[in-house]
């Protein structure tokens, strides 16, 4: 079995037991399988075996009777007595033997030789019931010979029912009539089953004599007659209707058999032991596998999910350890402890990195101040520079300082919080718009602005996006004195945004620098139309969404400088 398809600790456990106790289950029931048919087949053989003895005992009987009728035929034989003297002679013979009714002695040549007890039997009736049993099938020998051909039968002689014994031999033959009651000794029960019972039975389920136990008359029979070859076994209804096992037993063809029935008691007990052999140790095992699985779950599951817990709980809980305990398993207390341990040196490395980043951030805000100073210092040198010259030179200054203060907002929104962060596009523009208004408009000129999204740009990005709309602005309003110019910026679609840029009347061509194309590329933006007419530019560029909380801030909230206000858009060009 391949314990890695198993994914848990308790899976690849349990696949273990199982493989160990299945073979051992399944040859449990085997055994209890082959016990439960060694049982049964030795109670069929003891009943078959029973029956045998009950037959033999018949037999024997029949066997002995035969006998005492040859041996007493051949004394009265050699004796040579009259009619009336053999016939005393026979009564007497048969009167010294228990059970013994009439004997019938024929010879070839010779007067019949009768003896009787019961003076309503007929002689005739003994002539007659002879020849017939003389016509009869001999009976088989079973073992051994027999001392004359023999043939048993059971009749009826005036309205009683006897046993009848014939034998014929060279010299003739002999009819014995005896009452069943002798063979009451043969049938008996004994110390055998309590519901067994044992009956010599004629063809056509007349009963020549039984024992029986606890149920009366002839009930307990099967209700079907089974006449046996020479020996069967079979289940099946009594002529009561419960169901009982038959043993029979041929004793002599072709009508006495030996019957025995049984009640069940040894199968019922059998398949009782046979269930208590199969289900004891299959229920044994499967407590096994209870207190194994509970093991499992102690002694080994418990102690990994306090571990899993307080991995888990560290996302929620830095300080979460594992809790230990004497009652933990050794090794897994080992792991425990090496878990633990890594907890405390990441704490520890934590706390230096925290340190480290707390200083890095203090350098950070140093150097975002020094880098606004500094281009606030720029700025503020551009515009001192601006009082010396006029005209076109002014005009570039100007340009010049606007396109610093682009740098200044820029990092003055990305370096809000002491880190870099994306800026907004719509606060960075708006600043942007608001510094050309005060710096680069003229009395006569105007710049709109009407910027709607939540966008926002990292600062390499965000930077070329304010040259671009610095250089399409500034360029426009130096040709075009008296012009008035909206600045639109508006959500375009999952992650894009449109930039147009319009004025109040038609303007002719103005060829863009040559950094133009580079801040295109810069802020990948996509020229949606040529500048024409009006239209002096129209762009359509993707971004990133704005994340909540990542920190943006408008320049209001940073207070760190100061930005123009809306009504300094239309105030003269150059510093007051």
């Amino acid at each position: 079995m391949a314990l890695s398809l198993f994914r848990t600790v308790r899976g690849r456990l349990l696949a273990l037991m199982v493989a160990i106790v299945l073979p051992i289950a399944c040859l449990t029931a085997a055994a209890a399988f082959a016990t439960y048919r060694t049982v049964f087949g030795a109670i069929h053989a003891a009943q078959v075996r029973t029956a045998d003895d009950f037959a033999v005992r018949t037999r024997v009987w029949y066997r002995g009777a035969l006998r005492s009728v040859v041996a007493t035929a051949s004394a009265l034989r050699a004796a040579s007595a009259g009619s009336e003297a053999c016939d005393a002679l026979a009564r007497q013979a048969i009167a010294s033997v228990t059970g013994y009714e009439a004997l019938l002695l024929r010879s070839p040549g010779e007067a019949d030789c009768m003896g009787r007890l019961d003076a309503s039997i007929a002689r005739g009736e003994l002539a007659a019931l002879a020849d017939r049993l003389g016509s009869a099938t001999p009976i088989r020998h079973w073992g051994g010979t027999e001392s004359a051909e023999a043939r048993y039968d059971q009749v009826t002689v005036a309205g009683r029912s006897y046993l009848a014994i014939y034998g014929k031999t060279d010299r003739g033959d002999a009819l014995l009539l005896a009452r069943p009651a002798p063979l009451d000794n043969v049938f008996d029960l004994g110390s055998g089953e309590a519901g067994m019972m044992a009956a010599l039975v004629r063809r056509g389920g007349e009963v020549v004599v039984a024992r029986k136990g606890g149920e009366t008359g002839t009930s307990w029979l099967p209700a079907a007659e089974t006449v046996p070859e020479e020996t069967a076994h079979w289940s099946g209804p009594s002529r009561a209707g419960p169901e009982r096992s038959y043993a029979a037993r041929m004793v002599a063809e072709p009508d006495l058999y030996v019957v025995v029935s049984f009640d069940g008691g040894a199968e019922r007990a059998a398949t009782t032991q046979f269930y208590t052999l199969l289900l004891a140790p299959l229920l044994t095992l499967a407590l096994l596998g209870l207190v194994y699985m509970k093991a499992i779950d102690q002694h080994c599951v418990r102690w990994l999910r306090s571990i899993e817990v307080a991995a888990r709980a560290r996302r929620n809980s830095g300080g979460a350890r594992v809790s230990l305990s004497d009652e933990m398993p050794r090794d897994i207390r080992s792991v425990a402890e090496a878990f633990n341990t890594m907890v405390d040196e990441q704490e520890v490395r934590q706390s230096r990195l925290k340190l480290a980043l707390d200083d890095n951030r203090f350098l950070v805000r140093e150097l975002h101040h020094r880098v606004k100073n500094s281009l606030q210092v720029v700025q503020s040198y551009i515009g001192l520079a601006k009082r010396d010259h006029l005209g076109e030179a002014r005009l570039a200054l100007s340009d010049a300082e606007c396109r610093v203060h682009v740098l200044s907002a820029a990092y003055r929104f990305t370096l809000a919080d002491g880190e870099m962060q994306p800026v907004r596009i719509d606060l960075f523009l708006e600043d942007v718009a608001a510094m050309i208004s005060s710096l680069i408009l003229a009395r006569t000129q105007r710049l709109d602005s009407r910027i709607e999204t939540q966008a926002a740009l990292p600062i390499d990005r965000i930077i070329p996006l304010g040259f671009l709309i610095v250089d399409v602005v500034t360029r426009t309003l130096r040709v075009a004195p008296g012009i008035g110019i909206d600045l639109s910026v508006l959500d375009a679609g999952e992650g894009n945004i449109e930039i147009v840029i319009t004025a109040d009347r038609e303007v002719p061509p103005i060829a863009p620098t040559r950094l133009f194309a580079g801040l295109l590329m810069q802020i990948e933006a996509v020229e949606i139309s040529a500048p024409e007419g009006r239209r002096l530019g129209a762009w359509r560029l993707a971004h990133a969404n704005l994340r909540k909380g990542n920190g943006l801030q408008d320049a209001a909230a940073t207070g760190e400088t100061s930005t123009p206000t809306a009504s300094s858009r239309n105030a003269p060009a150059g510093p007051t």
